[in-house]
């Protein structure tokens, strides 16, 4: 077995991890009891979202998937922020 083989499998194998994850998430997202639930899972899933972006830039060797996942972090970790700020305080701006 080859190098390239193996990594081609791997990185197969991960995808399908990813987007089983992705799919809990989307059901916690609907079905969260809770807002503190359902952020947490927006959080998890823009997270795997990264990482399926990441993997897909390896898996096709194109650099434009590694900008597109900094973006999506980027505007993830903001998003999550001000959420929860929002279930502090209640609003996001002061």
């Amino acid at each position: 077995m080859s190098a390239a083989t193996l990594l081609s499998f791997a990185i197969m194998f991960a995808l399908v991890c990813t987007v089983l994850a992705m799919l809990l998430c989307g059901m916690r997202l609907v079905i969260g009891p809770t807002a503190q639930d359902r952020i947490l899972a927006l959080d998890t899933l823009w997270m795997t979202t990264m990482l399926l972006v990441l993997m897909l830039g390896i898996r096709f060797g194109n650099l434009v998937f590694f900008e597109a996942a900094m973006l999506i972090a980027l505007i993830g970790f903001v998003s999550t922020v001000a959420l929860a700020k929002f279930l502090m305080r209640g609003e996001v701006i002061e």
